[in-house]
């Protein structure tokens, strides 16, 4: 028996997924944002990244969907909140190591005192708890075990993978063409859309995800952390952290950057006077130290009001949405900017002089004329801010200011890795570990956006 759990930013999480569904009906009628889009798919780099993307968002709404596992009416209170992600990675979670373990390695990172059976005391490497315990002989089956696993890993992605293909397959296939025309182009790349370029890229992902996943049974696959902790739960309990600063806080800011750029370009006069000393005076004081000053304000209000919080999640969740609103407080100034100077333009063309003076209000102009005209730039600045929003949650954990220390993210695993690389022997899996995954989501972020711009900008569309 469970009882479902709704953080504030599950809700805003899903509430952003309904828009982004939304305008997918709404992008699929009209040919002027259909066609961008067409273009942004037809680019192998695009739907390259946009299937590694779309693996980080996977993970990211399974660890979105919380759940209070309650055994009795005595416990429900004290019940652990936990996410369908923790469910699907129960062994990781739960198998915990005494303190640090390297890779895929069968004994603990550091010498301990072991007593032998006949009473003595030796110096050595303890066997891990869990990684590596089925090995009778770990110093000559691991290795072969390891290729093993990763084998039987691999080819259950392979199985994964052709599902996939056939059901893309499938659902790609126009009533026009004949199914062995179709498989064909789909399988030379002679279709509007690269289908092989797309495959490839899902096989490579279902081949590590396949050879991990198999492993993660019988070893901790990124090692452990000083806590016995597997550092691929970590890390991948991180990404739910990544996507909510960089999509929230751009749900924060996308409404007050639009409405105050597009008044100050139309209505000139007074009005543009107010919203540019309003966002000159917010770009004059130093970003952290505003970022620094609300956390710590509202730290103290969550010291003050416990028992507003049932959990330690609960409290963890507020801290990381009100990351976001300052986050978003603080970066809505130079899209502001952008669409101001853009909207100036606009309201000297033509058409929009006409409609003024056949006296069309000004909210219709704004909305039929200025609007449409300068989404571009919106849509633009936003993917292009996310991968920024993503390397600032790290850089603000990284100097105790941004998410809450019990949750998850790549900057609380940086953070803490920086007394692990002063150790010696070097612990050095966990800094890694997050580096890779926070480097993947940044660059296939970037590429990405760089196709969405080349498709977007009007000065390139041709």
């Amino acid at each position: 028996m469970a009882e479902m759990v709704f953080l504030w930013t599950d809700i805003l999480i899903f509430v952003l997924l309904a828009i982004v569904a939304a305008f997918v009906l709404v992008a699929r009628k009209r040919a002027h944002l259909r066609r961008p889009w067409q273009t942004v798919f037809k680019s192998k780099v695009g739907i390259s990244t946009f299937i590694v993307l779309m693996f980080y968002v996977t993970i990211g709404l399974l660890d979105s969907v919380h759940y209070r596992p309650v055994v009795s009416e005595q416990s429900k209170d004290n019940a652990e909140l936990l996410s369908v992600l923790d469910l699907v990675l129960s062994d990781l979670r739960l198998n915990q190591e005494k303190t640090y373990s390297a890779p895929l390695a069968t004994h603990l990172y550091a010498r301990e005192s072991i007593e032998q059976d006949d009473g003595s005391t030796v110096r050595d490497f303890p066997r891990l708890e869990f990684g590596g315990a089925h090995l009778t002989n770990p110093q000559q089956q691991r290795t072969v075990d390891i290729l093993l696993k990763a084998g039987q890993g691999m080819f259950a992605g392979v199985v994964v993978w052709t599902m996939l293909a056939l059901l893309i397959l499938i659902i790609s296939w126009p009533s026009s063409v004949s199914i062995t025309d179709h498989v064909a182009r789909f399988f030379h790349n002679t279709s509007d859309i690269p289908w092989r370029t797309a495959l490839i890229t899902l096989l490579l992902l279902c081949l590590l995800a396949g050879a991990i996943s198999n492993l993660s049974f019988y070893y901790h696959v990124l090692g452990t952390d000083k806590v016995g902790e597997d550092v691929l739960y970590q890390a991948l309990k991180s990404v739910r952290t990544g996507l909510v600063i960089g999509t929230l806080t751009t749900l924060v800011m996308l409404p007050a950057a639009i409405l105050l750029g597009i008044m100050a370009g139309y209505f000139k006069g007074w009005v543009d006077d107010v919203i540019q000393y309003t966002y000159t005076t917010l770009n004059s004081i130093p970003g952290v130290l505003l970022i620094a000053a609300a956390i710590l304000m509202m730290q103290i209000y969550m010291s003050n009001h416990e028992a507003d919080f049932n959990s330690l999640v609960e409290r963890a969740d507020m801290r990381l949405l009100f990351l976001c609103l300052i986050l978003g407080v603080t970066s809505w100034t130079g899209l502001c900017r952008l669409l101001r100077a853009e909207t100036l333009k606009l309201s000297e063309l033509d058409y929009v002089q006409a409609s003024t003076a056949f006296g069309v209000g000004n909210f219709t102009i704004i909305l039929k004329h200025i609007l449409p005209n300068v989404l571009h730039i919106v849509l633009i600045t936003v993917v292009l801010d996310f991968s920024g929003l993503v390397l600032a949650e790290a850089v603000l954990s990284y100097v105790n200011i941004g998410v809450d220390p019990s949750t998850n993210s790549w900057g609380n695993m940086i953070n803490s890795a920086r007394l692990e690389m002063a150790r010696e022997p070097v612990v050095w899996w966990s800094l890694s570990a997050s580096l890779f995954f926070m480097f993947s989501l940044v660059l296939a972020a970037n590429l990405f956006s760089d196709v969405v711009r080349d498709a977007f900008d009007p000065r390139l569309r041709n």
